[in-house]
């Protein structure tokens, strides 16, 4: 694996890449409190089938640029990223895959500019409308998604988040995976990730701009051919918004895995990467 940099309006994404020059390009996007890292298992072997594959760390992440304001987090913001790397790379299109918040940004990619995405793969995050709808009217959803609202707070989440040599952020990680996910190596990387100088803020506006900074989709119907990936053990958000974002889309699939938690491609690593070499070789 190589590092390099692309350039979105004073924006540095840095990124790992892998595989040949010449392959398909498969972009794949981390979610919170990760970095390029939450897809290290799948990078390899996607770049042995002849895959280009581009994992960066987006913005606000690790090594990436970390631009001040929230409104640089907007959701807008984020996906023009992913097209900068797009065009960059001279790609009219290539095929996307997401997890957490990056699923979010690989929605609102293929929602925003289906023409770039050949084909959409997302981890255990619903359409933009389902997870709209359901933070308004189901109370479970709601108190699951406590810390939303937490993240909204001036400085003291970041405080919390890294005390006790990040103590809480770690705590985040096994607390809500399967015993194992992550071993104590892994978590040395993330902190290392987390102490470069303010990441944890421009990590966290990511929320912050969530409530700000919205784009309005109106249940826009996402017209990319997808595939959705969740762990049914998802201590973050239901499955229920699995099943239900399959009618906001015009080919989908769904495949849930009934003993994987929201750490779907730590604890089911080959069978996420059968998934994606299936679909985008088909």
């Amino acid at each position: 694996m190589d590092s390099i940099y692309f350039e979105n309006s004073g924006v540095r994404i840095h990124s790992v890449v892998a595989g040949p020059k010449d392959g398909r390009v498969v972009v794949l996007l981390h979610g919170f409190p990760e970095f390029w890292y939450g897809w290290h298992k799948q990078i390899e072997p996607l770049a042995a089938a002849g895959f280009r594959v581009i994992v960066p760390d987006q913005r606000g992440y690790n090594l990436s640029s970390k631009p001040r304001g929230v409104a640089s987090y907007a959701l807008k913001e984020l996906v023009s990223d992913v097209i900068a790397i797009a065009d960059q790379l001279g790609q009219e299109s290539l095929f996307l895959a997401g997890h957490d918040w990056g699923a979010a940004v690989a929605w609102c990619t293929a929602l925003l500019h289906p023409e770039r995405i050949a084909k959409l793969v997302i981890v255990n995050v619903p359409h933009p409308s389902v997870m709209r709808r359901f933070l308004n009217t189901r109370p479970r959803q709601m108190l699951r998604s406590w810390y939303i609202l937490f993240f909204q707070i001036p400085w003291l989440p970041e405080g919390i988040f890294s005390a006790f040599n990040f103590y809480a952020g770690t705590r985040v990680l096994l607390g809500s995976s399967r015993p194992k996910t992550f071993s104590p190596e892994d978590l040395a990387q993330y902190r290392a990730a987390w102490s470069q100088r303010g990441a944890l803020t421009s990590m966290i506006s990511w929320y912050r701009a969530a409530v700000g900074h919205r784009i309005r989709f109106a249940d826009r119907i996402v017209r990319v051919p997808t595939r959705i990936l969740w762990g049914a053990r998802d201590k973050f958000l239901m499955t229920e918004m699995a099943y239900e974002s399959l009618r906001y889309c015009t080919d989908a699939e769904l495949s849930t895995f009934a003993q994987a938690t929201h750490w779907l491609q730590h604890e089911e690593p080959e069978k996420v990467y059968e998934i994606l070499l299936k679909f985008f070789q088909s």
